[in-house]
């Protein structure tokens, strides 16, 4: 996994491992566990990285959700966690709304909307469809906004110690929306990914005076 970017979270008990994979696909490792996201074999050969004990599906969009890609980190104990409208190409084993939560593996999963709010792309990402996920880990949560802009929801999250927001045009956030979102929310370390030619700086410099919001750049194109 050299090819990947890496950063470790203390959290209670020990630490959270992050793969930066590439776009919208990275991979948590936790207590023995493995967590992949979205993961697509454009962007990672995945015959050479761990097996799931979970994966996470935020939507259906091939650059998201790659049946191949799931085959090959799949075994018989894998839980896979998606949503109602990817549920027949991710076959998961756990599906979830947005708003609802389970407990997989002993790790809490909570389904956060993600959709877009401006006018004329709400046929990119419509409301109602997509997840972005909270995954509680040593009590720290990490939030994967998955294809987004800055709606309601994700302005009233609290308590996020790690957060991944898209900023990628026009199907996502502009670095405004981003900056205004984190302002809103407050997370401790804030990931731009899934972010294509997007200039990710401009969101350091908006939060350049927000003390307690440290922004990571990572290859997340």
């Amino acid at each position: 996994m050299s090819d990947f970017e890496q950063d470790v979270v203390p959290v209670d008990g020990g630490e959270v491992t992050i793969t930066c994979i590439g776009h919208g696909t990275l991979m948590f490792e936790y207590n023995g566990m493995v967590i992949h996201v979205d993961p697509v074999g454009t962007e990672a050969d995945y015959s050479k990285l761990p097996k799931a004990d979970i994966v996470l599906i935020t939507h259906d969009h091939y650059d998201h959700l790659d049946p191949e890609a799931m085959k090959v980190i799949r075994n018989t104990g894998t839980e896979v966690v998606d949503t109602p409208a990817s549920h027949e190409k991710a076959k998961g084993t756990v599906t979830l709304k947005n708003g609802e939560s389970a407990t997989v593996k002993g790790i809490k999963v909570e389904a956060v909307a993600a959709y877009n709010t401006s006018p004329g792309r709400d046929a990119y990402h419509p409301k109602g469809r997509d997840n972005g996920y909270i995954l509680t880990l040593g009590g720290k949560r990490f939030y994967i906004a998955a294809d987004t802009e800055d709606t309601p929801e994700m302005k009233a999250l609290s308590n996020i110690h790690v957060a991944f927001l898209p900023v990628n045009q026009p199907y996502t956030m502009t670095t405004a929306q981003a900056v205004t979102a984190a302002k809103a929310f407050r997370p401790q370390i804030l990931y731009p990914y899934h972010y294509g030619d997007t200039n990710v700086r401009e969101i350091v410099e908006g939060l350049k005076r927000e003390k307690n919001i440290e922004v990571r750049i990572r290859n997340l194109q």
